[in-house]
């Protein structure tokens, strides 16, 4: 491939970062999960080889940054102090909808999973505390083991906060939602937040379906509040911003309550 000729396709830049990041996900995925938990029983081996989601995630992480760079000049964020602070709002708001259901698991006391009745297991409403742990290094308080787990902790919320806000806000919003407007033309020319029944049918329903079916109910809630920002700042930084103080404020729930799961 042209490398030259592909810095300057502005699709290319929109669509390849989301794209590299699921296709990264799914191998990793595929190796933790046939792999993972062979390698844990095996205390003996080095922590890269019994817990390989330590060192793919950042690299999934680097991969996607060094795109995103590649291709920066290619977005259009139109940043503003009013979009700001309504993605900064709407963040708290619409990440409160995603963790409603397993906040409801403990609000309704529930001991097990298997307390929890179909339809509402369905709807979210489980523990949710299996899932990726950045304090592994070690159960001794020492220095290596405490830095690690720090530097483990803070990438996995790099990951989240700002790779994953930039890929998926820059795919969604940013292509998506004009090329369903403009399929065979120039869907670039389509102003970004112009509303329509079908750009918040598909990317909603596309956004859930890019999450595990115990989040459906959350993304459903989420994707439309983050439509709704769109239409409403016309603003791609407002929508990054959301998606950003959202996997923030996950991340914190998640490592302060242990539902680990939920990341």
């Amino acid at each position: 491939m042209d490398l030259a000729k592909a810095k300057e396709d502005k699709g290319l830049a929109h669509v390849v970062p989301l794209m590299a990041f699921l296709i990264f996900m799914g191998g990793m995925g595929f190796v933790v999960e046939g792999f993972g938990e062979f390698f844990r029983n095996h205390s003996s081996l080095p922590w890269w080889r019994r817990e390989p989601d330590q060192w793919i995630y950042p690299l999934q992480s680097v991969l996607c940054l060094a795109l995103l760079a590649f291709w920066w000049k290619h977005y259009d964020f139109n940043w503003s102090r009013k979009g700001t602070l309504i993605g900064v709002v709407m963040g708290a708001v619409g990440i409160g909808c995603w963790l409603l259901p397993t906040q409801l698991y403990e609000w309704l006391a529930f001991t097990s999973d298997d307390d929890v009745p179909g339809w509402l297991q369905k709807l979210g409403v489980q523990e949710r505390r299996e899932g990726f742990d950045a304090r592994m290094f070690g159960p001794n308080p020492l220095a290596f083991d405490v830095a690690a787990d720090w530097t483990s902790l803070a990438l996995r919320f790099f990951r989240a906060v700002i790779i994953v806000s930039l890929v998926e806000e820059i795919f969604w919003r940013g292509f998506l939602m004009r090329w369903l407007l403009d399929r065979d033309g120039d869907y670039w020319r389509i102003p970004f937040g112009k509303p329509s029944c079908l750009t918040y049918a598909v990317t909603t329903l596309a956004f859930m379906l890019a999450h595990a079916p115990i989040d459906y109910a959350g993304a459903i809630a989420f994707g439309s509040i983050m439509y709704l920002v769109a239409i409403w700042t016309k603003s791609l930084g407002a929508c990054v911003v959301m998606h950003a103080v959202a996997n923030f404020l996950m991340g914190w729930y998640a490592v302060s309550t242990g539902k680990l799961g939920l990341w």
